[in-house]
């Protein structure tokens, strides 16, 4: 059996990869070891610029229900459990979507299944051997052992990824063995919670507010009354002995005690399930050596995990590494890509999670236990102050500090950054940025008034779309979007230097583009 692309694991990512990959008009198989979703509580909603990605492909209303873009939090934030007054900022960069990852995959399936993807549940990866041409899997189904063979192959398949390991990449990083996280869904005495802001008033300790970890000197505590289901409350110990028994809310009950010094009585959790118990002990952060080896490719957990940090970072970097990798993997499949496309996704996506290991190991050190780390937070929290260090921070762990080198090094400052929000009034009528980018194209966006680009326009218009909105006060005068909605080009005056820098980032990022 031969096709062009077969993605091993039909989570999050697979599934977005898929998405992509069709959009780009090349219909992948996705492989799934388990015959059905799994129910297991994992992550609990996204984070950061992941979220105005799923905007632009028109899935953030699907996930969320309503019908409004995304909504900056303005309000309060955490960086290793101190605080970020993002009420400090003029534009907050942190989005959040509380969904659970069950309902990610319930959203992406549907978006697969309407884009034509071909799942195969209950389908193991077993081997696989590549040549010059292709790449063989060995395929363990309900029916038997089969062999597929594709152009190329991508392992989606999580932090234990059997493509990884097929494959020969080293995973190499850090272990935190000292570390032991238990969480559970579990009932607070109602009359702790305000009403009016969620906050928990925990007698002998005081105010903890909803959703954003509290660091003491012995540990951490968490509490998150997700909507639509019971409180995940979580705590943190290091150097905890080993336990060969089963997690109990009453053991987590002690280890609450332990980190705030006071009782906090827990009852089961009510509703249908499934609900989490559990206990972590330990955790890895590490980036694949590489990620990629001839025609076998990695995303997501498979690539990168990560420890001791909030906000889901493997889920929404994964989601962002499927966007990346599918427009340039169309392309090197349809031989329309320019030179140095697809070994791009690396060098990006690669700087992307290392930037990420920072964010974790910045985070680590300042929930750490000791009297020394209290010292560093104490001066953490003066910094804080600050407008600027605030956004440093919220950018960094939201991802939205990430600037590609799109090859220009007098480019605009939008250049290399992940397009901006723009309301657009078309002669169709108004219209959002974010609503020219569902179909995966890459978009020519002319702010100039008038037509000023129409030439290269016509020269090129086989290979992307164009809009022409009038212009708004502060808005450059064009835009260049890759598919991945990343700016390639911008310009504030369309001279003849502005004009032949967009002539290049057409020739270096469009598929086809001046060939």
């Amino acid at each position: 059996m031969i096709t062009d692309v077969v993605i091993i694991g039909g989570g999050p990512n697979g599934l977005m990869l898929a998405c992509e990959l069709s959009l780009a008009g090349i219909r992948p198989v996705v492989l799934e070891r388990l015959p059905e979703p799994g129910d297991e509580p994992k992550a609990n909603g996204l984070l950061g610029q992941v979220v105005r990605l799923l905007d632009h492909r028109g899935l953030h209303e699907r996930l969320t229900g309503e019908a409004q873009p995304p909504r900056a939090n303005t309000a309060y934030f955490t960086f290793g459990g101190l605080g970020l007054d993002l009420s400090l900022l003029e534009d907050s960069p942190v989005h959040t979507v509380a969904v659970p990852q069950r309902r990610i995959v319930e959203v992406l399936t549907e978006r697969a299944a309407e884009l034509g993807v071909q799942v195969r549940r209950g389908h193991e990866l077993v081997g696989l051997s590549q040549d010059q041409d292709a790449v063989t899997a060995e395929v363990t189904g309900p029916e038997g052992t089969y062999r597929l063979r594709a152009r190329y192959l991508v392992g989606a398949d999580g932090a234990h990824s059997r493509t990884r390991k097929l494959a020969g990449i080293a995973f190499p990083g850090r272990t935190y063995d000292r570390m032991t996280v238990r969480s559970a869904h579990a009932g607070v005495p109602p009359e702790w919670v305000d009403p009016a802001t969620g906050v928990l008033q925990v007698p002998g300790f005081g105010a903890v507010a909803p959703f954003l970890p509290h660091r003491t000197e012995t540990g951490g505590f968490s509490y998150a009354p997700l909507p639509g289901q019971p409180p995940l409350i979580s705590t943190t110990e290091w150097d905890q002995p080993a336990t060969g028994t089963p997690m109990s809310l009453g053991e987590l009950r002690a280890s609450i005690g332990r980190v705030l010094g006071a009782e906090v009585p827990l009852s089961p959790p009510g509703g249908a399930g499934p609900h989490v118990l559990r206990r972590l002990s330990g955790g890895n952060t590490r980036v694949a050596e590489r990620f990629g080896d001839g025609r076998v490719l990695l995303v997501g957990d498979a690539a990168h995990v990560y420890a001791a940090t909030g906000g889901g970072p493997g889920l929404n970097l994964g989601l962002q590494d499927a966007a990346n990798l599918g427009w340039k993997l169309a392309a090197e499949i349809r031989g329309s890509a320019p030179p140095g496309l697809l070994a791009s996704y690396q060098t990006e996506r690669r700087a992307a999670a290392e930037r990420m290991v920072l964010n974790a190991q910045a985070q680590a050190a300042l929930i750490a236990p000791g009297s020394d780390v209290t010292g560093l937070r104490a001066v953490m929290a003066e910094l804080l102050g600050e407008a600027g260090t605030v956004r440093r921070l919220a950018e960094l762990t939201t991802g939205a500090d990430i600037g590609y080198d799109m090859g220009d090094p007098a480019a605009h400052p939008l250049t290399g950054r992940f397009a901006p929000e723009l309301d657009l009034r078309t002669e169709a009528g108004p219209v959002r940025l974010a609503e020219l980018t569902r179909t995966a194209r890459p978009l020519l966006l002319d702010l100039t008034g008038n037509g000023s680009l129409s030439a290269i326009a016509s020269e090129w218009r086989h290979h992307f779309d164009v809009v022409t909105a009038r212009p708004r006060p502060g808005s450059p005068a064009a835009l260049l979007l890759r598919p991945d909605c990343y700016v390639a080009w911008a310009a504030d005056h369309l001279d003849e230097p502005a004009l032949e820098a967009l002539r290049r980032a057409l020739r270096r990022w469009l598929p086809c583009a001046g060939r």
